[in-house]
């Protein structure tokens, strides 16, 4: 059993430390957090122990799951790699491209398992899509939240719209050619909402709007390729794939005529499992060091992330 501590004990922390619970590879030796009131609060509520500095802990354990605020994950990151611990670290990986490039070299110098948490990608309405055939000519993503001045420390590429990035860059699979970006700071110092076109050298697009100053939430993606139209709803964990058929087929909800030959539209609903996305990713981070495997979100996957979305906040700040 892997020995495991959660450094941070926020609104989040507190989730991982509870999803850390239900994965039986895991053992939770305690957590650290720098707020004291927030760690005897959280120690006694949820029956963990808690360290008086994370130092403390990262000795203490096998793995370190960071779930800080984003300045602090460097520091953080550092002192378990030099100490030769596997990490989990949550998005984005670093604030900085220097400081998620130091992250790569002392990974690959301890010889660690280093997982970052994109959670999307194990979001059950994306996982559900695995076994359909993607290959994206234009993708549109929307991430809209409500207010809630958590994450306000960056801005809305970095807190929001870097999942749909890190999505995007998984499905479309080729070099970005070129970036088109703007944003507006309504209510912080940083843009809250943003939108961002990002080509791609095999001729697709995406198409990314974030927003942390909606009065709904919502997190949408669509996905239009030849002969099909793909639409996944990560909050309500729910996805639709119409499909295209040369043919009157069995069950079709629409048939239509296209220079001169008959078509119909046919719409796979694929079953979603009941599953917790970042019970699943801790899952899948002790899978990897176990079975010793790459693991499912690299810190290469990150770093190609956290690129776009800094290149993106640089076009903002040139339309500022």
């Amino acid at each position: 059993m892997l020995k495991i501590g959660v450094v941070g004990a926020g609104h989040l922390g507190k989730i991982h430390i509870n999803q850390i619970k239900e994965v039986n590879e895991f053992q939770l030796i305690g957590f650290f957090d720098s707020d004291l009131e927030t760690s005897k609060k959280v120690s006694d509520e949820l029956g963990v122990k808690a360290f008086d500095s994370y130092d403390e802990l990262i000795s203490a354990v096998d793995a370190v799951d960071i779930v800080t605020p984003t300045i602090s994950h460097y520091e953080i990151a550092k002192l378990a790699l030099q100490k030769t611990k596997h990490i989990f670290i949550e998005k984005p990986i670093a604030k900085t491209i220097d400081e998620a490039e130091s992250i790569l070299r002392l990974v690959n110098e301890a010889g660690v398992v280093a997982q970052v948490g994109h959670v999307e990608r194990f979001n059950p309405a994306f996982l559900a899509l695995s076994e359909f055939d993607i290959v994206p000519k234009f993708i549109e993503i929307h991430r809209l939240a409500q207010w809630n001045p958590r994450g306000i420390d960056v801005s809305v590429v970095h807190d929001l719209m870097i999942h749909d990035i890190d999505v995007a860059l998984h499905l479309v699979k080729s070099e970005v050619r070129r970036i088109n970006a703007n944003g507006v700071a309504v209510i912080s110092s940083n843009p809250d909402i943003a939108n961002a076109r990002i080509e791609f050298n095999n001729g697709c697009v995406v198409n990314l709007t974030a927003s942390r100053i909606s009065m709904k939430n919502m997190r949408k993606m669509r996905i239009f390729q030849p002969n099909a139209y793909v639409t996944v709803d990560f909050l309500e964990k729910s996805s639709q794939i119409f499909r295209i058929s040369n043919e009157i087929t069995p069950g079709s909800v629409m048939n239509f005529e296209v220079e001169g030959q008959t078509k119909s539209i046919v719409i796979d609903t694929p079953v979603i499992q009941p599953i917790n996305s970042i019970r699943l990713e801790l899952q899948s981070f002790a899978n990897a060091i176990l079975n010793k495997t790459e693991p499912i979100v690299t810190v290469e996957d990150a770093l190609n992330a956290l690129k776009i979305a800094q290149e993106i906040t640089e076009k903002i700040s040139v339309h500022a």
